[in-house]
């Protein structure tokens, strides 16, 4: 796991004026004994939603008279109190390692009941979707003591149920009509972003001529191949920012950029900040989070 287990919670005092989304905890941890266990019907501390993202290894979650097992890559959602149950399994072989966030139903609770309806309670979402992203960087900076007020806390709240949403009406729907050379040729620039990828790599490995390929993966995506590269490397470098206390050099050459300069300037091409104003968090709330998809 990238950072540190802990869970942060946040009580800060209502607006009499303002009626905004209530973050309660965020946070990720690693179990490994069976003494985690969580009964939905016996919680004292509801309404809450709980959104819980598995990492690595896997729990069980139990609604009503459904088993799921939540491995790597899957997400549970939770109505807290509910006739729920979530634990890690006794016979379990490694760590279940999760990020979660616990909330206030008010103003999001639509958001919530649309995705769950369209989702299901055990959803599939990819680690570099954008719901994810934006979960890390939220666990981010609730840990670094960055979400110091509740408006904050309100927009980060509504700003991942926002996408949770978005990623069902468009991220989804658009990634599936995407031609397998397009797909193939996206998944390899999510793989293979640290290392230097030409246009002429992407052709040869997806099996089309070049101008088929860039021209096909403008229709599909909006973005040429080299802009898809750029958002990728971004979006990474974004995560080790907020998440990491590495220097601009060696997150340059993490994420594939032959020095700081380059990625400086890549960087604030399509952010409009370098990355030491995004990691100093002084930026505007509009640019806490920046969305390419």
């Amino acid at each position: 796991m990238d950072m540190s287990a802990g869970t942060y919670g946040f009580r800060f005092a209502e607006d009499k004026e303002l009626t905004l989304c209530v973050l309660y905890a965020a946070g990720c941890d690693s179990i490994t004994t069976p003494a985690y266990r969580w009964d939905g019907l016996e919680r004292t501390d509801g309404p809450l939603l709980l959104f819980q993202y598995t990492l690595s290894g896997e729990g069980v979650f139990e609604s009503g008279s459904r088993t799921y097992r939540v491995a790597a890559g899957q997400a549970f959602l939770a109505e807290i109190p509910g006739p729920h149950r979530y634990y890690y399994d006794p016979e379990a072989s490694e760590p279940w390692e999760f990020m979660f966030l616990l909330f206030r139903p008010e103003l999001i609770l639509p958001h919530w009941r649309k995705f769950l309806r369209e989702a299901g309670e055990v959803p599939h979402l990819p680690a570099d979707c954008a719901p994810i992203r934006l979960l890390k960087l939220i666990v981010a900076d609730a840990a670094a003591g960055r979400i110091s007020d509740p408006l904050i806390a309100s927009s980060s709240i509504y700003q991942f149920m926002t996408e949770l949403a978005r990623m069902q009406v468009t991220s989804l729907r658009d990634k599936d009509n995407w031609s397998d050379n397009v797909r193939r040729a996206a998944e390899y620039i999510e793989q293979h972003y640290a290392q230097m990828i030409s246009v002429d790599q992407l052709s040869e490995h997806v099996g089309l001529s070049k101008y088929h390929l860039i021209r096909r993966f403008s229709a599909s995506t909006g973005l040429t191949p080299g802009a898809y590269l750029t958002r990728v490397r971004t979006e990474k470098a974004m995560e080790l920012l907020r998440g990491t206390s590495l220097s601009i050099e060696a997150i340059a050459a993490r994420i594939g950029y032959s020095s700081g300069s380059y990625f400086i300037k890549a960087f604030r091409g399509l952010t409009g900040l370098t990355p030491g104003e995004f990691r100093s968090g002084g930026e505007s709330l509009t640019y806490r989070r920046l969305f390419f998809d």
